[in-house]
């Protein structure tokens, strides 16, 4: 198979971080498998948007759109899709700088036709320089990261991570974009999930496809300062458990929770005793760890049987936006059509 045309969307919203912004674009710009295009979509502000065009008008392979959709990371992934030309499309957040070689492994992956999306590893740049001595890395997903549990290597998948994940065309053409209504809204709760909602919805449209994770595939994403503390670990926990009842609603209990269930019954309860060993071996942090994994499940489960009640009375709905044509030679554009209802009906 021919090397596929990728083009990469960066979803942005805040000046806060405009220097991460730069950065980002610059890792794309450095890839040793050239980007066909990169898309920086802006997300309801107009001042990020006209300073980011004045940054890269003179730019080759830069266009700056604004998020055609409603507020949020999911209407803007779909903006940038609907706009985008490649045969493959990456995503890379923000706050994040991608290695030399992350397009030229997710273009190896998609030398099997049956691949429909390929992810890859994120690292964790702390701002205090290393690791809180409590914070589990059975909950690096907390963080946006890559969490200890996956498997290492080039491997199948229910579903990829977000932040750093790519997707074949077809996949959006098959089961349609990001739905809105799950996942984050700029600055408020740190909701999530929208990714998982979209591959479970895509191998329910073709059971046949393939979805990979490649360690080698990396980015690395800073990790701001509050975001090392409890009192974050507490609320994103508890955001991640409202957005699986979300997604439970969305495509059942059965398939949204289904490798949540061997996270918590295999994976937790490794690193709870791992804690405990070191803490009687004498390593620090190792009580303040295994106490972290069981505060988390708690508080994610209560997050869990918040949402699930909030949907059931509430008859949440979701808004799953169809990608309609092909465009990887540079032809048409897609368009986007939004579709109300349940993302599983």
């Amino acid at each position: 198979m021919r090397d596929p045309g990728i083009s990469v969307v960066i979803c942005v919203y805040t000046e806060d971080r405009w220097e991460d912004i730069l950065a980002a674009v610059a890792s794309v710009r450095a890839q040793s498998y050239p980007a066909l295009e990169t898309l920086l979509v802006v997300d309801h502000n107009p001042a990020l948007r006209d300073r980011l065009a004045r940054e890269y008008k003179e730019t080759e392979g830069i266009r700056v759109l604004p998020n055609a959709g409603p507020r949020g990371l999911s209407a803007g992934r779909n903006t940038g899709i609907a706009a985008s030309h490649g045969e493959v499309i990456a995503f890379l957040d923000d706050d994040a700088v991608a290695e030399r070689e992350w397009l030229r492994r997710f273009a190896e992956g998609y030398a099997d036709p049956r691949v429909l999306a390929v992810g890859g590893r994120t690292v964790p740049v702390w701002a205090s320089g290393r690791r809180p001595v409590w914070f589990p890395e059975e909950f690096d997903w907390v963080v946006g990261c890559t969490y200890k549990g996956l498997p290492p290597g080039r491997v199948r998948v229910r579903n990829v991570l977000g932040g750093n994940a790519s997707f074949r065309r077809t996949a959006f053409e098959v089961a349609g974009g990001f739905a809105t209504g799950i996942g984050r809204d700029g600055d408020r709760r740190p909701l999530g999930c929208e990714e998982t909602e979209l591959c479970i919805r895509l191998t329910r449209a073709r059971p046949d496809a393939v979805l990979l994770i490649d360690d080698r595939a990396v980015i690395h994403h800073r990790v701001p300062g509050p975001r090392e503390h409890f009192a974050y670990f507490r609320t994103r926990t508890y955001a991640e458990g409202l957005s699986k009842a979300l997604v439970a609603r969305s495509v059942g209990a059965g398939k949204g929770l289904e490798s949540e269930r061997r996270y918590t019954t295999r994976v937790l309860p490794a690193g709870v005793v791992r804690g405990l060993r070191d803490t009687l071996l004498g390593r620090p942090g190792g009580a303040g760890r295994a106490g972290a994994i069981v505060a988390g499940v708690l508080i994610a489960a209560g997050g869990y049987a918040v949402g699930s009640l909030r949907t059931r009375h509430a008859g949440t709905t979701f808004r799953v936006t169809r990608i309609e044509g092909t465009a990887p030679d540079g032809a048409d554009r897609p368009s986007a059509a939004g579709l109300e209802g349940n993302a599983h009906e």
